[in-house]
């Protein structure tokens, strides 16, 4: 027996000991199931309206921009302004965009995970924190990861009503909703930034160097 194999040896022999193998797992199940919650800090239990103006707040801080919309049905228009002489967009095949009407504008949107020449990516993300301003992306089909960190500009759509108060309310939300959400949740908070430099902020460094929420008050308007 190797050393390696000795030290594993006596850390299962300490473990067994201690207790069965089936109080452990039977511990370890009740701990997951009961998932015991954080001590939520105030500004994470707002509600409402106040809980819109606190992701707002905290998302501009973070240097996000914050574009408010009636209904999905105005997101093309409202990117079309946003891009200006930018034509072309990467967007994630998810039903809530692929249903928009795109032709009446000049957009050349191509639907699928993004590559490295892709200069806009636009995602719909699954909740939002208004804590700290934070999106929460999910990965899968409808929600290619490279979107998130190869276009130099990221857009976001996200309906209002899925925006939570804390990040643990998003995870008490997802579970209860029970649905697949890929290999990777992707937790961003503003465009890339890194002050590694000679302590310098520097934008895009490690992904996207403009984040715009696009912040959809009406009802849903699609499955997400």
């Amino acid at each position: 027996m190797s050393a390696r194999e000795q030290i594993f040896a006596n850390l299962k022999d300490a473990l067994e000991n201690r207790s069965t193998l089936a109080a452990r797992n039977a511990a370890a199940d009740a701990r997951i199931n009961a998932h015991p919650s954080s001590l939520i800090p105030v500004r994470g239990q707002t509600h409402g309206a106040d809980r819109i103006t606190a992701f707002i707040s905290e998302a501009e801080l973070a240097d996000a921009e914050v574009v408010r919309l009636e209904s999905a049905e105005q997101i093309p228009s409202r990117l079309k302004q946003i891009l200006g002489d930018q034509k072309s967009v990467r967007a994630a095949p998810h039903p809530l965009l692929q249903d928009l009407d795109w032709a009446s504008t000049s957009l050349d949107v191509a639907f699928g995970r993004a590559d490295p020449h892709d200069a806009v990516g636009l995602s719909v993300a699954v909740a939002g924190i208004a804590e700290t301003g934070t999106l929460v992306l999910h990965t899968g089909p409808n929600s290619p990861v490279t979107l998130n960190f190869l276009p130099d500009t990221h857009i976001v759509a996200i309906h209002a009503k899925d925006i939570e108060g804390a990040g643990e309310d998003v995870w008490k939300r997802l579970r209860h909703e029970g649905k697949a959400l890929g290999r990777t949740l992707n937790w961003i908070t503003g465009p890339s930034r890194t002050a590694d430099i000679e302590q310098s902020l520097l934008l895009g460094a490690h992904g996207p160097r403009r984040l715009v929420i696009l912040l959809i008050d009406g009802e849903k308007d699609s499955p997400t």
